[in-house]
């Protein structure tokens, strides 16, 4: 069941910041797993690629979930006017 037309405007518009968000987060998890390569200290090296691993993770993970749930909202197609 679709919410109704005037809440449709506020989902849109959060799926699109969180999926920016996500996408964001990913680029930066990356670009933190290639500094980690750079690193010296073997601790240091260790540490920064499990965050950047479980940061691409937890994002890509996200970002799935939003684009989805925007597939999903698409395929169900505008509300008729018969649900209520």
């Amino acid at each position: 069941m679709l919410p109704e037309p005037a809440k449709t405007i506020p989902f849109w518009l959060s799926r699109v910041i969180f999926t920016a968000l996500s996408v964001f987060f990913l680029i930066f998890g990356i670009d933190l797993l290639r500094a980690a390569y750079r690193l010296e200290a073997p601790f240091m090296f260790i540490a920064t690629f499990f965050a950047s691993n479980l940061i691409i993770l937890i994002s890509a993970a996200l970002f799935l979930g939003f684009v989805l749930s925007m597939v999903r909202r698409l395929r169900a197609g505008p509300p008729s006017s018969d649900e209520k």
